[in-house]
């Protein structure tokens, strides 16, 4: 590709809106360009890479006899109503009527819609297990779309559905579709690690469920790991153990202590002298699950967070909200003065499972200013339960108690879990088993975010340069750039940038009429694997083209004649 040809514009500025590199970089490279609020174009280049990555998915996904389809982008509201996710989507889901006045969304996700094809076309356990995929748009209407693509409301996704007689079937291809997703981000060049994860909403309880996490300083999600012990999970999942705690035990009675305008944790120990994690932490939440709402009291450590995805998933919530502060003052509860003692309407207590319920805590008194010291849950409180409701972090211990574990961050792109019969069944879908009964199949869902992909890359390989682009998924593999103004040099670039061209090499040729820095800064920018420069006078005096290796900045100096075999030997290391 000539770029004197192409609709290629750079940028110096970084836009205003533009807060992580990546959402700067594939601006300033004119890779993407906004339409509105969340919504971008790909311009040729991204669109390449884009290509590439599908490509790449698509052809891991067929070795293991996926089978490609492509649905609509629009579908029918009756699906949705089927299985009773039309209200619980909320206003995630664009929503709109036909001229019929028929309900329709643009799909956020195609659980229904795959699961009606399934219905149609499928009869008998003879053609299962089955497994298809379709990379296709979806739009999510985001409250807050930010950071360019990663949180964009319209993307590409790759999505698949597979369907099975029994759970070991389902087990077998999950694993197959596992094993792809790997090969697919090693092939990209990605640094990623494979992460147990929630199934959220849209998977069943106590399903299989792993994330591919790209590792990025700049990821949304948390990831908690030993190497040693070869755990990672999300930190919304992980279950570790705190470590080193040494906890108070005495048989002292139950004291009130005066703690004046102190309602933190951290200004009621440093006045009390007390470690953070000889308090406890009182938090009242609110469950809803349909019709009904439950107001609970949570007791963690001091120094622990709550998790509230383990909060939402231990009771089957459909959501988990704090109680606002005008409803506890109305329920007589003092914001930050609360404890487990005294509560003045009947309310059920849980304990975080770190928490040993033999030992002495200071905690709230229910009074205004005033905290409890030697509170004792085991004997303070009655009819408590307890679980695993903290936020793992950085420091624990795995659950063995053997290895510490460590954190990173990262960049969710892919996600893969086990549905069970919760559409099948909703949705009345049965196949005959080999007694000819109806059964309701189960399914599994696995997606990967394909533009989510192009930005998390990004995200990993850059400089203050411009991006550097990993050699499989780069638009294009060579920039070659021409310095050099006489007729002769121009037509020696031509038959260059024709013979690599004809050597199989994927070459984007500079050949605008500007400056040496200007090209090589927008070079920089985009973030091909290679630099090949003909400059005039170097070619004329020593008959030589210098090869500059973005990732390391490394300069070589070949002759025409060893060109081909010299840009191939530097791209296999690449």
């Amino acid at each position: 590709m000539k770029l004197s040809k192409s609709v290629w514009q750079t940028y110096k500025e970084v836009p205003n809106e533009a807060e992580i590199p990546s959402h700067q970089l594939m601006l300033r490279a004119g890779l993407i360009h906004k339409l509105g609020s969340g919504l971008y174009s790909y311009m040729p280049f991204a669109y390449r890479t884009i290509r590439k990555i599908q490509q790449i998915v698509r052809e891991e996904l067929d070795k293991i006899e996926a089978q490609e389809l492509l649905m609509t982008v629009v579908t029918p509201g009756e699906l949705w109503q089927e299985s009773g996710r039309w209200d619980k989507m909320g206003t995630l889901m664009l929503k709109f009527l036909d001229k019929g006045d028929r309900d329709l969304c643009i799909s956020p996700t195609n659980e229904e819609a795959i699961t009606d094809v399934f219905r149609k076309s499928v009869r008998s356990y003879k053609q299962l297990p089955m497994t298809l995929y379709q990379i296709n748009t979806k739009f999510r209407d985001e409250i807050r779309p930010r950071f360019g693509l990663m949180r964009a409301r319209e993307f590409t996704m790759k999505d698949a559905y597979s369907f099975h007689m029994d759970k070991a079937c389902l087990d077998e291809v999950y694993d197959e579709i596992y094993q792809a997703y790997v090969n697919s981000f090693e092939r990209m060049g990605l640094k990623f690690l494979v992460v147990e994860a929630d199934a959220g909403d849209m998977g069943s309880k106590d399903s299989k469920t792993h994330e591919f996490q790209v590792t990025a300083d700049t990821g949304e999600d948390i990831i908690i790991f030993s190497e040693q012990a070869g755990y990672a999970a999300n930190a919304e999942k992980a279950e570790t153990l705190r470590s080193g705690l040494v906890f108070e035990k005495n048989d002292g009675e139950l004291k009130e202590v005066s703690t004046p305008e102190m309602s933190t944790i951290k200004d009621v120990c440093d006045f009390l002298k007390k470690d953070q994690h000889h308090s406890i932490k009182s938090l009242v939440y609110s469950l809803i699950k349909e019709e009904d709402e439950e107001i609970v009291l949570l007791q963690l450590l001091g120094d622990d967070e709550l998790n509230e995805l383990k909060l939402k998933n231990y009771f089957g919530a459909d959501q988990v909200t704090p109680t606002p502060e005008h409803k506890l003052a109305k329920m007589g509860l003092p914001k930050g003065f609360i404890g487990a003692v005294n509560l003045p309407l009947p309310m059920r207590v849980f304990f975080d499972k770190a928490i040993d319920l033999e030992a002495s805590y200071v905690t709230g008194a229910m009074k205004v200013d005033t905290h409890f010291e030697n509170f004792r849950p085991s004997r303070d409180t009655k009819d408590s339960e307890a679980f695993d409701m903290r936020l793992a972090r950085k420091g624990d211990f795995t659950l063995d108690g053997k290895h510490e574990v460590d954190e990173k961050k990262g960049i969710e792109v892919g996600h893969i879990f086990q549905l069970g019969d919760k559409y099948t069944k909703a949705m009345n879908v049965t196949v005959l088993d080999n007694n000819g009964k109806a059964k309701n199949p189960l399914m599994g869902c696995y997606g990967i975010g394909i533009t989510r992909v192009m930005a998390a890359a990004v995200e990993q390989n850059y400089d203050d340069a411009g991006i550097i682009w990993p050699k499989a998924i780069a638009p294009y593999h060579i920039y070659f750039a021409l310095i050099g103004k006489s007729e002769e040099i121009k037509e020696e670039a031509e038959l260059i940038y024709k013979s690599l061209q004809n050597a199989g090499f994927e070459v984007l040729f500079d050949d605008r009429k500007a400056g040496p820095g200007f090209k090589f800064k927008d070079s920089d920018l985009l973030g091909l694997p290679i630099r090949l420069v003909l400059g005039e006078r170097d070619f004329k005096e020593k008959g030589q083209l210098e090869i500059v290796i973005r990732k390391t900045n490394e300069k070589l100096f070949v002759t025409k004649n060893e060109l081909t075999s010299k840009l191939k030997e530097v791209l296999e290391k690449c």
